[in-house]
């Protein structure tokens, strides 16, 4: 069993907890870094949650486009 499958194995039940926190931990590093890595930070975020299986509905945040 590899590493990522013991870690899978143990966030089963608890995906949308992860989700929460991925996509809080992803906004924490924009607003550190002024969103100057924002497209990285949006797929790192979008390739965790298709790791962790079906992907929650887009929130209301993330279907209006960004702001100036």
């Amino acid at each position: 069993m590899s590493m990522f499958d013991k870690i899978k194995s143990m966030l089963s039940g608890h995906e949308d907890t992860v989700r929460q926190g991925v996509d809080k931990a992803g906004d924490a590093f924009d607003d550190k870094t002024q969103g100057k890595y924002s497209g990285q930070v949006d797929s790192a975020q979008q390739k965790i949650n298709e790791q962790l299986g079906s992907q929650a509905p887009p929130t209301s945040e993330e279907s209006q486009p960004p702001q100036s």
